[in-house]
C-alpha cells in the first residue's frame, strides 16, 4: 500500500503544480487586458481634476456619471448606434450568405489553395482595398451612405466566415451527404438538408467574429462616412478635440462602444466554445 501511495502521491502533487502554473500564465497573458480596461473604468467615473492628478488616483471618490452625460450630450450616440447595427448586421447577414456556400464548396472541393487565398484576403490590410473602393463609390454617387460601409465591411465578414466554414465542414462526415445524394437530393439539397443544420456551431462562431470585427473596425467608417452616417468607433474619435484632451469623456464613449459587444460575448460564450471544439476553427 506505500509503495502504491507513492506515486499517486507524487502524481497528485504534479498535478496541483500544474494548475498552479497554468493558472499563473493565464493570469501573465491576460492581465494587461484586465488592468487597462480597470484604467478606463477608472477614467470614465472619475472628474477631469482627478484624471489629471498626480499621483494617479485610481479610484474614483466619488464616481461619477458627468462623462456619460456629456458624451451623449455633444454627440448624437443614439443615431451611431443605429448605423453601426445596419452595417454591422447586414455585413454579417451577407457574409453568412456568400462565405457559408463558399466554404462548404472548398472543403468539399479540397482546394486548399483557394482557402490560402482566402485567408490572404482577411490579412491584407484594409487600407490596400479603401482607396480603390473610395473611388468607385464617388463616382457612383454613394459616398457619405451607409450602403458604400456595408460594402466595404464584407472585405473584413466574409474571408472569416469562409475561412471557419471550411474548417469545420471538413470534420462533417461524409457518409450522410453521399446517402442523401444516393437518395435522389442533388448537391444544393444536401448542402441545405445536411450539412447546413450540421454546422450550426460553426455558423454560430463565424457570425461572432464577424459582427466583432465589424462593429470595432475604425478605419472604412472615417473615410467613408458622413456626418449623418458615422459608426460608433468614429464617433469615439470624434470626442477628440484641439483644444483639450479630455480623457473622462473618451473613457466613457469606449465604454459605450464596447457594451454591446461584450454583453454579446458574455452571453453566448458557451455557443463559441462549443463552436470551436467542434471544428470551427481547425
Amino acid at each position: 500500500m506505500d509503495l502504491r501511495s507513492g506515486p499517486v502521491g507524487q502524481g497528485g502533487a504534479r498535478g496541483v503544480v500544474g494548475r498552479i502554473a497554468f493558472f499563473l500564465s493565464v493570469v501573465v497573458v491576460v492581465s494587461p487586458a484586465i488592468l487597462v480596461f480597470l484604467w478606463m473604468l477608472s477614467l470614465a467615473f472619475k472628474t477631469d481634476i482627478d484624471n489629471i492628478a498626480y499621483p494617479p488616483v485610481f479610484i474614483p471618490n466619488p464616481p461619477t456619471l458627468a462623462n456619460f452625460y456629456s458624451v451623449f450630450e455633444n454627440s448624437p450616440f443614439a443615431l451611431y448606434t443605429y448605423n453601426s447595427i445596419i452595417v454591422t448586421g447586414g455585413a454579417t447577414l451577407l457574409a453568412l450568405l456568400v462565405g457559408v456556400p463558399a466554404g462548404y464548396g472548398i472543403a468539399k472541393a479540397r482546394a486548399h489553395k483557394l482557402g490560402i487565398l482566402v485567408l490572404l484576403a482577411r490579412l491584407t490590410p484594409g487600407l490596400s482595398f479603401l482607396i480603390p473602393l473610395y473611388i468607385m463609390f464617388q463616382m457612383l454617387g454613394l459616398t457619405g451612405t451607409l450602403l458604400p460601409m456595408v460594402i466595404t465591411h464584407l472585405v473584413i465578414t466574409v474571408p472569416i466566415v469562409a475561412w471557419i466554414m471550411i474548417g469545420f465542414f471538413e470534420t462533417l462526415p461524409h457518409d450522410l451527404e453521399e446517402a442523401a445524394m444516393i437518395d435522389g437530393c442533388t448537391l444544393w439539397q444536401a448542402f441545405c438538408r445536411i450539412a447546413l443544420p450540421l454546422s450550426r456551431p460553426g455558423i454560430v462562431v463565424a457570425a461572432i467574429l464577424s459582427i466583432i470585427f465589424s462593429w470595432n473596425n475604425f478605419i472604412f467608417g472615417v473615410v467613408l462616412a458622413g456626418r449623418e452616417t458615422r459608426t460608433l468607433p468614429v464617433a469615439v474619435y470624434n470626442v477628440l478635440t484641439f483644444e483639450q484632451l479630455s480623457w473622462g469623456p473618451l473613457a466613457a464613449a469606449a465604454l459605450v462602444v464596447m457594451l454591446p459587444v461584450l454583453i454579446l460575448t458574455i452571453i453566448i460564450q458557451r455557443e463559441i466554445v462549443s463552436g470551436l471544439a467542434a471544428g470551427g476553427v481547425k
